[in-house]
């Protein structure tokens, strides 16, 4: 009875994801390291990957020094101003109607990528901002191509603060695609905007070598953990624990099915434990039969195999080799010994998605880790 009192007083139901700003900022330091003495910038996009813009961009700024940060869109921009206030803050889907007025009161630095864009910043300028152009140099996605150039006045070539471009196969060292995007941005820099500070690369480009990095490198991914040079050993921290309580422990008798479809049969007889995480939390559903769940058993992590399909809520996982667990012990489905990159794999995605996908479930209790140092 007194376990039974112990389990209920102990019994939780919610997925929790912790982020370790510390590690994070870790991470930008090895990669401000790896990049001097361009001018490190982080990359905060999409609530900072999922994992949250306003925490993420108040650590960098007060704890690291960082004073540039990009973003995707204004409204982006405009929830961690407050928190970075003499920052610069780039809008990488640049300037229009709709964004207007944040542009105009907050300053913000627009990425023009076409000619229809620089005519709208002509006719609505701010006073005081330069903003960046965003050149095409390989991965046809946004970006001036050459022609359009040719149509900017020379007084429009020296509007600017900043000429970027964006590498297509950066995480690949010996892609011809490297080379060939770097002469081709040298190679307009220098017809175009001779003299002007130049970015040509984000986390991965970072790995490539000084030719690569320019005047200012866009830290993104790798700043969240992400190997972005698999090539190469991940220098980077994990920096996301993700974890789920078992809500309930069963037998599975042999020939027994799990789960929707029935997909999955026991061949012999199993322990089975019901973990309350899903792809309603994030979880890709195709780590159905694939997927891992681990638990701490002396100190040790031991492995449960998801067994059937991920359901919207729930996980089942073959818990027969887990000694003694209880119901409201945690499974563990991210954590520094199984990454963002390793469920990623299994799962058959990339380690953006994953991340992307669960930082921004509100659905989770999300706990920040920053330590006074």
């Amino acid at each position: 009875m007194n376990l039974l009192k112990k389990l209920m007083s102990n019994l939780t139901t919610t997925p929790v994801i912790e982020i370790n700003l510390n590690k994070l900022i870790d991470n930008y330091r090895l990669l401000s390291r790896v990049i001097a003495p361009a001018i490190p910038s982080a990359v905060v996009k999409d609530d900072a990957y999922g994992v949250g813009a306003v925490e993420v961009s108040k650590a960098l700024y007060e704890r690291a020094g960082c004073r540039n940060f990009w973003v995707a869109h204004a409204l982006e921009a405009e929830k961690i101003i407050e928190v970075c206030p003499e920052a610069k803050i780039y809008v990488l889907q640049g300037i229009g109607h709709d964004s207007l007025p944040l542009f105009k009161k907050y300053k913000f630095i627009p990425v023009i990528s076409s000619l229809e864009m620089w005519h709208f910043y002509k006719k609505h300028k701010l006073d005081g901002v330069n903003p960046v152009i965003y050149v095409e140099t390989g991965l046809n996605r946004l970006g001036f191509r050459e022609d359009d150039l040719k149509k900017l006045s020379s007084k429009d070539l020296k509007s600017f603060s900043l000429v970027m471009s964006h590498l297509a196969c950066a995480d690949e060292k010996d892609h011809f695609m490297n080379e060939h995007q770097l002469e081709n941005f040298k190679r307009l820099k220098e017809k175009y905007f001779k003299g002007l500070p130049a970015s040509l690369s984000a986390s991965d480009g970072a790995f490539l070598g000084p030719d690569f990095c320019f005047d200012m490198v866009r830290l993104g991914a790798a700043m969240y953990g992400i190997n972005t040079a698999p090539y190469r050993e991940n220098q980077m921290k994990n920096i996301i624990t993700l974890k789920a309580p078992v809500l309930q422990i069963a037998s599975l008798e042999k020939g027994e099915f799990v789960g929707y479809s029935a997909t999955y049969r026991a061949n012999t007889n199993r322990k089975i434990a019901i973990v309350s995480i899903g792809y309603g939390d994030g979880v890709p559903r195709s780590l159905s039969n694939i997927g891992k769940v681990f638990f701490k058993v002396s100190s040790k992590w031991v492995e449960a195999r998801i067994l059937g399909r991920v359901s919207m809520d729930n996980i089942i996982c073959d818990v027969t080799d887990v000694k003694d667990l209880q119901v409201g012990e945690f499974g563990y489905f991210i954590m520094d010994d199984y990454t963002l990159d390793d469920i990623a794999r299994d799962a058959g995605t990339i380690g953006y998605e994953i991340i992307s996908r669960l930082g921004k479930n509100k659905r989770f209790i999300k706990k920040y880790i920053l330590s006074a140092r």
